[in-house]
């Protein structure tokens, strides 16, 4: 049977956010109790989450999310990004359906896998919104998945091994649809500064320690602001990669874009921020961005601050993807991480 003859199943993981005041806490406190964000056992890290979910919710994640009207768009982004690439997918002749799994809220796991029960595939293709592979991230949404199909009792578990085929695409962080729908975006917002401006591709943050253990997310990081800059293809591009969202008394990985902002001052430049690890709009880029770098920027006296958008249904983007869901069902897809790899992380979830 081709995979174009076959009931696809697409899911698509990504964060997830608070739909209102109430969400805030209980959407950080599952953040934290992740093992893969936070290590300590579980007893532990239950208090750690506790306090910390206790504390933020009620001064800087709830300030944040209050220039947002307490709802993070992120869901609809991810929903809108999901409708696209079904299309695309049906468009191309695969009887595909695309669904959305958020691994700290809802529509968590197992919401989605009571759907998938429901439409029973005879492929499933699980595909992170994360360009840019991290055990904190694709990693952890992995782990949940698999965790989550394991304790439910229904046909996808029991049709899980034997019956239908699961493909995993772990990163694609040099995908050239990603690629050039972001030189698009960054191009479009160099037009309209000075000449000479920096520009700055800002990912999240990460303790060094993760990346010291392994983790290829800054590797891949620089990946991707490689491809974006060779696509833009100008000469003498003033560039550099930062990170920011850093939380905690860690020491992470840098520069960080405060620390960026504060070189383009001493160097007099103007800079446009890009989102080079993101592919949808939320409160690290409308207001941690948008706002509160955008203000450190105009304290340090930068001639222009700058913000591209993220790929969000860049119809370069959901091509890119469309085609990253193809190769895994021919089974010609170069990054994606195979079954039985999935399987060892998520026996070694312990008690994830």
């Amino acid at each position: 049977m081709t995979a174009a003859s076959q009931k696809i199943a697409v899911v698509l993981f990504n964060l997830g956010g608070p739909q209102s005041e109430e969400d805030i806490a209980p959407f950080l406190f599952n953040f934290f109790m992740d093992k893969n964000i936070i290590g300590a056992p579980p007893p532990f890290r239950w208090l750690i989450a506790r306090y910390i979910s206790t504390t933020r919710s009620k001064g800087a994640a709830r300030d944040a999310y209050k220039q947002l009207g307490f709802k993070s768009p992120l869901l609809e982004n991810t929903r809108a990004q999901a409708a696209a690439l079904e299309k695309t997918l049906q468009v191309a002749g695969f009887s595909a359906r695309c669904f959305v799994s958020m691994r700290y809220w809802r529509p968590m796991a197992q919401d989605v896998i009571r759907e998938l029960n429901d439409y029973l595939p005879d492929r499933l293709v699980l595909l992170p919104l994360y360009p840019q592979y991290s055990s904190t991230t694709a990693g952890s949404s992995f782990e949940n998945f698999w965790a989550e199909v394991q304790a439910d009792d229904g046909p996808l578990h029991a049709r899980w091994d034997d019956e239908m085929k699961v493909d995993s695409i772990g990163c694609y962080p040099a995908l050239d649809g990603f690629a050039v729908a972001s030189a698009d975006l960054i191009r479009a917002e160099l037009e309209k500064a000075p000449p000479g401006t920096r520009l700055l591709l800002s990912a999240h943050g990460l303790p060094e320690k993760v990346i010291k253990a392994g983790d290829p997310y800054q590797k891949h990081c620089e990946e991707t602001a490689q491809a974006i800059v060779k696509k833009l293809g100008i000469p003498g591009l003033d560039w550099e990669v930062c990170y920011q969202s850093r939380v905690g008394p860690l020491k992470w990985i840098g520069p960080s874009i405060g620390e960026a902002l504060e070189k383009a001052a001493r160097d007099g430049k103007g800079v446009i921020v890009y989102p080079h690890a993101f592919v949808s709009e939320h409160v690290e880029t409308l207001v941690e961005l948008d706002i509160e770098y955008r203000h450190r920027a105009a304290e340090l006296k930068l001639p222009h601050y700058g913000r591209a958008a993220t790929v969000g249904t860049h119809p370069s983007f959901i091509g890119g993807l469309a085609a990253l869901v193809q190769e895994a069902l021919d089974g010609t897809c170069p990054q994606r991480l195979c079954q039985p790899v999935m399987k060892r992380a998520a026996g070694a979830a312990g008690d994830n």
